[in-house]
């Protein structure tokens, strides 16, 4: 009668498992399906546009001044003190150049951010909704964990997803 119990106990979590729903659903793909996507992608990339337009013009400005240095430094006429400054200029302008960069670099990761995130919410509450229709006890997201083998009891829950997000 021990080992019964036992064995019963030492089975029980087994048992439990095999009444497990699980459903797989790959996020990226549903987040790359949404109309919501390309229109984000193009208001970045307008931004980044702009910046970039920008970063050229600073650019330029650098390599003018750049250019006239090189023909003050070339001259053995032209003062120490007038050489110094222009590297000064100089070392002005390439640090107004990188903290353009950074400032840019952090604008357009907050921008991606502002504007993919709602996307990725509304993807996020369709699969939970599916998994809450389905009444399925764990939904695994492959694209953040790869899954190695599905069995037969594993449902594919992106249909119902699409359906859930109108695609």
């Amino acid at each position: 009668m021990k080992r019964f119990l036992v064995y019963t106990l030492a089975l029980m979590p087994l048992m439990l498992l095999a009444q497990v729903r699980i459903g797989i659903v790959n996020s990226q793909q549903l987040f790359d399906l949404m109309p919501e996507k390309a229109a984000a992608e193009a208001q970045l990339k307008a931004l980044s546009d702009r910046y970039h337009a920008e970063h050229n013009l600073l650019q330029d400005e650098f390599d003018k001044k750049y250019a006239d240095y090189q023909t003050i430094a070339a001259d053995p006429n032209t003062p120490e003190t007038i050489k110094e400054r222009r590297v000064q200029e100089l070392q002005e302008g390439d640090k107004k150049l990188r903290e353009f960069e950074r400032m840019v670099a952090d604008d357009l990761a907050a921008r991606r951010e502002a504007l993919t995130r709602p996307i990725a919410d509304k993807v996020q509450a369709a699969i939970r909704a599916a998994g809450q229709q389905g009444a399925f006890d764990l939904v695994l997201d492959t694209a953040v964990t790869p899954v190695a083998y599905t069995g037969p009891a594993t449902v594919d829950l992106m249909p119902v997803v699409k359906a859930l997000l109108g695609l």
